[in-house]
This record gives structure tokens, C-alpha cells and sequence, in this order.
């Protein structure tokens, strides 16, 4: 295993910058918001607050995919990248698919990712578009030869989706829990996106613990040769079960995706949300939320206030469906959000909000 060590000099220069006019926008942060930006700086010490990235093996990503790394300056002074603005301030998602059995829980599911999406992306509107069937996307598809599951053309479920995507969207992202594929050529793809056309789709199948088992329920018979066009093989098609760990890996994926529509490259500074990954293993390693570098990016693109977001994704977690719903909406909310694999996050999220309040 490497541990990826960046001087205190490399990390200060990668969050602040040493353009006059940049470090000057820095210091209109608060006292308490810096110190929290600044525990970055000394990552990996007893109590810190952020971690180095490590790397297990030549298949992790940072040794397969080289890439230039992105600091706020590099972030900031790029002429392509998206900002929401008056006109342009709703994310739309766009469900692919069965989620599961049509009832409560799978109505559930949806709604707490676009909840967690909104507290993630705190200042902007979060929206589902009405469900779609994998028929009306017009998608080609094909049974993956090694792993024997359905799989989805990613090409063409972004040429549906730009279609949709309403006047006033910051970006809309397709979700599925369908595996999906590029090309002919790819095994498959957890995800792909267009960042000029602020657009991309990815999928959560691969997130179930028994994906890679022969005993995976998605496995079609060997003899099956669906025919183009016969979407008919979806119909009942498997999807995973919801557990709080499917939960905890879709809000992962789903905010790692679309940071990428506002510019963030993958992080190589800390360990991030951001950081790229290339199998489930790698992705596991990354924790929810941004590191203090990319955090600075976000927050300069939409403009909330550190405290006021980390507030909403704790309430996220702590809230308990049961609890707030209204005794005429129980028979509809009726299923406790499993917010178990997100404990960790949530005594990070507190201990966070601690500094920012001046309580540490």
C-alpha cells in the first residue's frame, strides 16, 4: 500500500492559492470556516479530520488513470466549466427502469436520494422526472457475455436524456439499476457523462453485494438471445435489494457524478468523494463528503454557507421517517430509512460542525 503525502506547503497552495486575488476571496471566510478548511493541511495526524489518499494496488485509479491535479486556481480560472445561475439552478433526475416493486419502499428510495442530492448540493433545487421505462428510451442493449446480466448502451441514453433536459436544468442525470456498457468492445461502465452538455447516466447494479457471484439473481439462462428492440426481457427483471449500504454507495455515486457537471476533476489531494475509482473495493475507501479543496470549489460555485450544508446532511441522516411523518401519511412513509452504513459520516459531519461553531 502507498500512502499519497502532499507537503503542508502543496496542500496550502492547492486550497488557497498564491494569486492575490484568489487568496483574497479566502479570507472572507470565517475564522471557524477556516479553521476547518485548514485541518486539511496536517491530514492523517491522531484526531484529524481528513485522511491521505492511499493506494492498494496498480489497479486503483490514480496508477491506471494519470491525471494533472486539480487546485482551486486551476478549478476557478477554467473557462469551461458550468456555474448554476438564475436561469440554471435545478438538478433533475431521471429514474431508468424498475428501482424494484412498484410500492411504498421503492418510492422511498428515490425520494431519499433526491433529498441527500439536495442537502449535498445545499442552494439548489433537486427534481425527479417522471419515471421512464428502459422501452421508451429506445436504447440497444445486450446479455454482458462473461457476466450474463442485461446491460444498457450508455450513447443512447444520453441522446434520450438531452431530449428532456428541461430549460431550466443546471444538469440532468440518469439513474438505473441496470448494469450499462459504452461499447462493443467494454466489459461495462459504472457511469458516463457529457460535461458541456451537462448530462450524464450511471448505474447502481454493480452495488450489490452479490453482483460478482454465480448465484447473482440478475444471471440470465446462457440461452437467452434477446432481439433488439424486445424490451419485453425487462419486465420483472431483477433489481437489488434496498439495504442501507446500497443506500450509502447510490449517494456516494450519485454526488461523485454530479460534482463532476459543475468541473471538479478527481481529487488527488485527500481522501475525497471526488477521488476516482475502478472497481467497488476503491470506491468503498472513499468517504461521503469532499475533501477541504474541493469543498472550496462547490461552495464557490453555488454559494451556501459550510455550517448551513453540513447541517442538512446530518439531518439527513439522523431523521427518522417514521418519527416525522404526519399520522395521515404513515401507511405511505411507513419505512425507516436505513441510515446504518452512514454512522461514520454522521460523527464526522458533527465533529465538522463542532469547529464551525466554535466548539473545538
Amino acid at each position: 500500500m502507498k500512502v499519497i503525502q502532499h507537503s503542508v506547503k502543496t496542500l496550502q497552495t492547492a486550497l488557497v492559492s498564491k494569486c492575490q486575488d484568489l487568496a483574497k476571496l479566502y479570507s472572507k471566510y470565517t475564522k471557524e470556516e477556516r479553521n476547518l478548511l485548514e485541518e486539511g493541511f496536517q491530514p492523517g495526524q491522531p484526531g484529524s479530520l481528513f485522511q491521505p489518499i492511499t493506494v492498494h494496488s496498480d489497479s486503483d485509479w490514480i496508477p491506471a488513470h494519470p491525471e494533472e491535479p486539480q487546485d482551486f486556481e486551476s478549478f476557478y480560472r477554467d473557462l469551461f466549466r458550468k456555474t448554476p445561475d438564475a436561469s440554471h439552478s435545478t438538478i433533475y433526475i431521471q429514474t431508468i427502469g424498475s428501482f424494484g416493486e412498484v410500492g411504498a419502499q421503492t418510492d422511498q428510495y428515490v425520494e431519499w436520494l433526491r433529498e441527500y442530492c439536495q442537502a449535498f448540493f445545499y442552494g439548489l433545487s433537486v427534481k425527479f422526472l417522471p419515471a421512464v421505462t428502459v422501452a421508451e428510451t429506445g436504447c440497444s442493449f445486450r446479455v454482458n457475455s462473461n457476466s450474463h446480466n442485461l446491460q444498457i448502451l450508455t450513447g443512447d441514453l444520453l441522446r434520450f436524456l438531452g431530449n428532456r433536459k428541461p430549460k431550466d436544468a443546471f444538469c440532468i442525470v440518469g439513474i438505473t439499476m441496470i448494469d450499462l456498457y459504452p461499447k462493443e468492445s467494454w466489459n461495462f461502465v459504472f457511469g458516463q457523462a457529457s460535461l458541456s452538455m451537462g448530462m450524464g447516466v450511471f448505474s447502481f447494479a454493480r452495488y450489490d453485494d452479490n453482483f460478482y457471484s454465480r448465484n447473482y439473481a440478475g444471471r440470465l439462462k446462457k440461452s437467452l438471445r434477446p432481439k433488439q428492440g424486445d424490451y419485453s426481457v425487462f419486465d420483472g427483471y431483477y433489481t437489488p435489494p434496498i439495504t442501507s449500504t446500497l443506500l450509502l454507495r447510490s449517494c456516494k455515486t450519485m454526488t461523485h457524478e454530479i460534482g463532476h457537471m459543475f468541473g471538479i476533476k478527481h481529487c488527488q489531494w485527500l481522501n475525497c468523494v471526488m477521488q476516482g475509482s475502478n472497481h467497488l473495493e476503491e470506491s468503498d475507501r472513499r468517504p461521503l463528503d469532499f475533501c477541504p479543496i474541493c469543498l472550496r470549489k462547490l461552495q464557490v460555485a453555488i454559494g451556501f454557507k459550510i455550517a448551513e450544508r453540513y447541517k442538512a446532511l446530518l439531518h439527513w441522516i439522523e431523521e427518522d421517517q417514521s418519527q416525522t411523518a404526519r399520522p395521515e401519511e404513515a401507511s405511505a412513509c411507513q419505512f425507516t430509512k436505513p441510515t446504518e452504513a452512514f454512522h461514520t459520516s454522521g460523527l464526522w459531519l458533527q465533529r465538522c460542525l463542532n469547529i464551525l461553531e466554535g466548539k473545538d
